[in-house]
């Protein structure tokens, strides 16, 4: 690395006017991810033309902004309202959400903060200093590859599935039979529901609003129909109340020492897991997150505590999802492929300013790789202040009264679920499949399994079809290829383990009842 072009890079993305744009597109992006159904892909895609009279590290320095602000945005909903405001923070939802409903929504809202900051800067770093090497072992991936990724994030299930396997196991196979609805993309046959809105499968933003957000408004308005209680008004402090607000600040957001004791070692490891898996064209945030949350869960001394408000469970999540951003970099600069939906928009950004992502962009454009790396660095840094900032005016969503917070979310899920194709089609299936999520979670049925399954369902019928083409049908052959028979021995693994886990949980339980 030419460490005096990247100093001189790092200037050019840390001058006034490029930071108060990374700012804008920072505290834009929070604002779309937190918002259910608009997500950070959509925010850079609208934002593009207005980057084309900037100059090329300003404009992108925005957009990379609002990349990781919504990548962070996503875990706000989660924990605040019990729906990922992008599908990166489904795993966030697991642990994030309870600790809010213990009255801890400032705590989970911090720990997101801090996870998501510090796996976006070790993505980053990853990326600056690793990314001709890491971007050589994504080319190695091919469909049997992508298969076994898939089967090992299949896996992670029985960790998600909480005290009963069964039910887990049951709801897992509904998301996969769900999977399979739509055009077949190897022979363009229609299957199932010849509805025009499946042709491309079950449209997965508004399913995933459905089983989130509008089953936790059809739950709040029964509990609402069942008891007239209210919540206090909160009374503000007396003084100054810009004063107040700061102070909160440095009392309540920066995270505890205990906390950061408690997740450090889950943010490193989350970290690499989010970038090794972002870098992997085709792969995600959502993957990663559930993987890393999976991984977690295993390691942890205490996994009965996962899924009522851990924050290992929190920091696990977000900073996987956080780590992707710069991982999915990685192969868009080095290789000229887009490492997911966000990182395509950002490719065409590139182009529009006459600059080809690829190889030869380090060696033509190498000052421009630098800012980059640079201006990926500062966006982090800029959603971690505007985070800072505006942790305390979020929790005080949670103390609106039910009689109007409800509706509100239930009109935010149903225009996030209309706005991703302008189709009134999504918004009667998200109500639909919100009625299905709010009668799964009243007979005890977890919904995580359901999203991990239609995120791995496609990813995993298509790539096995492929490979059995390639091979002309010899299956076994996959267990010639190294990359796919450690991604089985880790799934192994990890069902092995998750086993264990729940057996451990079940036995803690037991000896605390019979303490009683």
């Amino acid at each position: 690395m030419n460490f005096a072009l990247f100093a001189s890079s790092l200037g050019q993305i840390f001058a006034p006017a490029t930071l108060l744009y990374t700012l804008i597109g920072a505290a834009g992006g929070i604002l779309i991810g937190a918002i259910p159904g608009l997500t950070a892909t959509m925010g850079i895609a609208l934002l593009v033309p207005f980057t084309y009279g900037l100059d090329f590290i300003p404009g992108v320095a925005m957009l990379l902004g609002i990349f990781c602000g919504g990548m962070y945005g996503g875990s706000i909903a989660a924990i605040l309202i019990h729906t990922p405001g992008t599908p990166s923070a489904a795993a966030t939802v697991l642990d994030g959400y309870p600790m809010g409903q213990q009255g801890q929504p400032g705590r989970a809202l911090t720990i997101s903060l801090f996870s998501s900051f510090m796996g976006g800067i070790i993505g980053a770093i990853v990326m600056s200093f690793l990314s001709p090497t890491i971007s050589k072992m994504a080319l190695k991936f091919g469909p049997a590859e992508f298969f076994a990724l898939a089967v090992f994030g299949l896996s992670v299930i029985v960790s998600i599935s909480g005290k009963d396997l069964v039910k887990g196991l049951i709801t897992a196979f509904f998301g996969l039979l769900l999977a399979t609805v739509g055009m077949d993309k190897t022979c363009a046959y229609l299957r199932f529901f010849k509805l025009r809105g499946f042709y491309d499968g079950i449209p997965f933003i508004p399913a995933l609003i459905g089983l989130f957000a509008i089953s936790e408004v059809i739950a709040n308005f029964e509990q609402m129909l069942k008891s007239t209680a209210t919540k206090k008004t909160v009374v503000a402090g007396s003084g100054n109340p810009i004063a107040n607000y700061f102070k909160s600040i440095v009392t309540n957001v920066l995270p505890k020492k205990e906390d950061v004791k408690t997740i450090l070692p889950h943010i490193c490891k989350g970290s690499l897991i989010g970038t090794f898996i972002g870098s992997i064209p085709g792969a995600g945030g959502d993957i990663a997150a559930f993987v890393s949350y999976s991984e977690a869960k295993r390691s942890s001394k205490h996994p009965e505590l996962f899924g009522k408000g851990a924050p290992e469970g929190i920091a696990a999540a977000e900073s996987a999802n956080n780590g992707c951003s710069g991982g999915a970099m990685i192969p868009m600069l080095a290789l000229g492929v887009p490492g997911d939906s966000n990182t395509a928009v950002l490719m065409g950004a590139f182009i529009m300013h006459g600059f080809q992502p690829g190889p030869m962009m380090f060696v033509e454009h190498l000052d421009i790789v630098y800012a980059v790396f640079g201006a990926l660095l500062a966006a982090n840094l800029a959603f971690l202040i505007v985070g800072m900032l505006g942790v305390n005016l979020f929790t005080k969503v949670i103390s609106v009264e039910r009689y109007f917070l409800i509706p509100c979310i239930l009109v935010l899920s149903l225009v996030g679920s209309y706005a991703i194709n302008q189709s009134m089609f999504d918004v009667y299936f998200a109500i639909v499949m919100g009625v299905i999520g709010y009668l799964l979670q009243k007979y005890g049925f977890p919904l995580s399994p359901i999203l991990l399954a239609l995120i791995l369902g496609p990813l995993c019928e298509s790539n096995i079809r492929r490979y059995m083409q390639i091979v002309d049908g010899k299956f076994f052959m996959i267990f010639s290829r190294p990359i796919c028979i450690i991604f089985f021995v880790l799934a192994v693994a990890s069902l092995i383990t998750a086993l264990l886990n729940q057996r451990k949980i079940a036995r803690r339980e037991a000896e605390a009842t019979a303490s009683e």
